[in-house]
């Protein structure tokens, strides 16, 4: 027999899950971003299940399963792997005529869970027949396809018609782009794009895509700002969805609170979305984690463009010297120099380990490593986009990393 398709709106409805292993810790958290009223009834449960039940998304009930745990639940899952105890869960929930899960016997239970993507606004559920292997071959077929923003960017962009998305690319590899960016960036038909944004996320564009290059608009630093904001409100005023695709993420050092504030003052709504940092995924690229255990309990990210001392700078160079941590430093390349020489003479020793990450995260990185006091002549010839991190966790792992 096939099974009948269909979708469940549990917003403020009981849902009892019985059982509280692995299985439960999967099942329960979509039940929860459903709306659905969550009991779990378990006498001990998963620490991923306890912390949901201590900030008040579900209500644990640490016992045994009773027969009037089924009342006025509109759903059953039977998370169990004991087939005695889910038969009692299912029978009870049977006599009631409540549709029951069971993760012990398919075959036995009155409702499926699917292999389930989701993709924004778009939920697919797909049931293999009862094979769970062949559901989660076809489901993640469908969410490559959504991924890509193969299926619905036409949806979308008749949805963001009118709308600026900012984007965050990451800091090299198409690949560490979000989902939702992704998403947004296939749906866009203007892209206003850094160069420091992944370039091979422009070749998956379309034909019709108006690309706009930031980097080629032939004005001064503050003026160019200005002509990117005018393009922003410019095209979304005519209909337009454009998607601002920046390196990084939009607010570490990108102007993306800039680019926001001159949409919002024109009224077009925007929306922004995070990127994964260079500050953090260039030295993990290169073997080097910001933080660990017992060697680093912080991390700062400064911006180098200027130099120490510079009146426009507000980088306190002084307080920063003084940590102990992790410090990060962007587009510092040109004033290392001056960078390591101010953190030299407030207090960070000369032999701190130190490194500079160039084109950190594609296939050209180059790492560079030395101590602190002979940094800047170590990373001489290197050019930008580069990423400076001075602190112990340098040679934390450098060992493993230069294998």
């Amino acid at each position: 027999m096939q099974p009948y398709p269909l979708g469940l709106r549990l917003t403020a409805r009981r849902v009892l899950v019985v059982g509280g292993g692995s299985v439960a810790t999967r099942r329960v958290p979509p039940l929860i971003e459903a709306g659905a009223d969550v009991v779990l009834v378990a006498p001990e449960i998963t620490p991923a299940l306890r912390a949901l039940a201590d900030r008040g998304l579900l209500t644990w009930h640490q016992r045994p399963f009773q027969d009037s745990d089924v009342d006025g639940a509109w759903l059953v899952h039977a998370a169990l792997d004991d087939p005695a105890a889910a038969r009692a869960v299912s029978a009870v929930a049977d006599d009631q005529r409540i549709f029951c899960v069971r993760a012990d016997d398919r075959e036995a239970a009155t409702a499926w869970t699917p292999a389930v993507t989701r993709h924004g606004p778009v939920t697919v559920a797909v049931l293999g027949g009862g094979d769970p292997r062949r559901s989660m071959a076809v489901r993640d077929r469908i969410a490559s396809g959504l991924a890509g923003g193969q299926l619905d960017a036409a949806e979308t962009r008749a949805e963001r018609a009118g709308t600026v998305a900012l984007v965050g690319a990451g800091p090299g590899d198409p690949e560490l782009i979000t989902v939702k960016g992704r998403r947004l960036l296939g749906a866009a038909t203007v892209v206003v794009v850094d160069r420091l944004a992944p370039g091979l996320l422009l070749d998956e564009l379309g034909p019709d895509v108006e690309l706009v290059d930031a980097s080629k608009i032939p004005y001064g630093p503050q003026r160019t700002q200005d002509e990117i904001n005018r393009i922003l409100v410019d095209r979304a005023s005519t209909g337009h969805f454009v998607v601002r695709l920046k390196g990084g993420d939009p607010y570490v050092f990108g102007r993306g609170g800039e680019e926001l504030i001159a949409c919002a003052t024109a009224g077009i709504p925007v929306t922004v979305v995070s990127g994964v940092t260079s500050a953090i995924a260039a030295p993990a690229g290169a073997g080097i984690p910001v933080t660990h255990r017992g060697v680093a309990h912080e991390f700062v990210v400064v911006s180098g463009h200027l130099p120490p001392g510079h009146p426009d700078s507000r980088v306190d160079w002084a307080a920063i010297g003084a940590l102990r941590g992790t410090v990060c430093v962007l587009m510092g390349l040109k004033n290392l120099e001056a960078i390591v020489a101010a953190l030299l003479a407030n207090g960070r020793p000369a032999d701190t380990p130190a490194a500079v990450v160039a084109d950190g995260a594609t296939d050209r990185q180059h790492v560079v490593r030395s101590e602190l006091a002979g940094l800047a002549e170590a990373a001489a010839g290197l050019k930008p986009p580069a990423l400076v991190v001075i602190g112990e966790v340098v040679g934390v792992l450098a060992a493993i990393a230069d294998r």
